[in-house]
């Protein structure tokens, strides 16, 4: 085998692990972002529940309020009867009396299940902020995770780059330029390897006779005659 030969299929190995890291470090930042995001809907999600909670205590010092006027209401009501002169007065201001303690007493129910709705979300509140801590603990330690592996992908490149650049160098401009223009075009790979069967380790057409012949013996690198990839012959293990 040329030594030409040689540094093509080391290129092609070079490219392949650049490739393949260069896929782990688009995809680590994404899961960063995932992360993240998760986070910040688990956020919305107690920032909701807090709201409700609010307004729903709002709500509660309201009909509080209202109750309180509903029994002053009521209080000064009773105290016209010992004013009224007729019996017809004395109906009317009954039955405002009445009235007021049926708006009293639908108050009261109201406040009895907002405390009861009250009480319910005080419970979730707690158990959500819970999680949340628990969540925000868990996200910064796979984020750590993530960066560590995101750094360790960048410093793998930045090595694999250089080492690759430097076989490069010992590559013909002409054949360097035809290996790239086929890796570009045949989706990463560029070099294939042919074994005992007569056949293209990347299309995996078969190889005429003579040209597996001229491939065993001939030490140029060669070409598959359907792919136009770079073969060379590897020897059984």
């Amino acid at each position: 085998m040329s030594p030409e030969l040689q540094a093509l299929i080391d290129l092609q190995e070079f490219d392949a692990r650049i490739a393949r890291l260069d896929a782990e470090a688009a995809r680590l930042p994404k899961q960063l972002d995932a992360i993240q995001q998760a986070l910040k809907e688990a956020s919305r999600s107690l920032d909701t529940l807090k709201t409700k909670f609010d307004v729903t205590r709002k709500d509660l010092r309201a009909k509080e309020k209202d109750l309180e006027v509903a029994s002053a209401k009521r209080t000064k009501t009773e105290a016209r009867l010992w004013e009224v002169k007729t019996n017809k007065e004395y109906s009317a201001v009954l039955l405002e009396i009445e009235e007021i303690k049926q708006e009293k007493a639908k108050t009261e129910e109201e406040i009895l299940a907002l405390m009861e709705m009250q009480e319910r979300l005080t419970a979730d509140l707690r158990d959500a902020e819970s999680r949340m801590k628990v969540r925000e603990a868990q996200a910064g330690e796979d984020e750590a995770k993530v960066r560590k592996k995101l750094a360790e992908v960048e410093g793998e490149l930045s090595i694999v780059r250089a080492e690759r650049s430097s076989r490069a160098r010992e590559i013909s401009p002409a054949l360097l330029s035809s290996y790239e223009r086929i890796l570009k075009a045949r989706g990463g790979v560029a070099v294939a390897a042919v074994g005992t069967g007569p056949i293209c380790g990347a299309c995996r057409v078969s190889i005429r006779p003579q040209a597996m012949q001229e491939l065993r013996t001939s030490s140029e690198p060669r070409l598959c005659e359907n792919c136009g990839r770079y073969l060379y012959w590897q020897d059984p293990a």
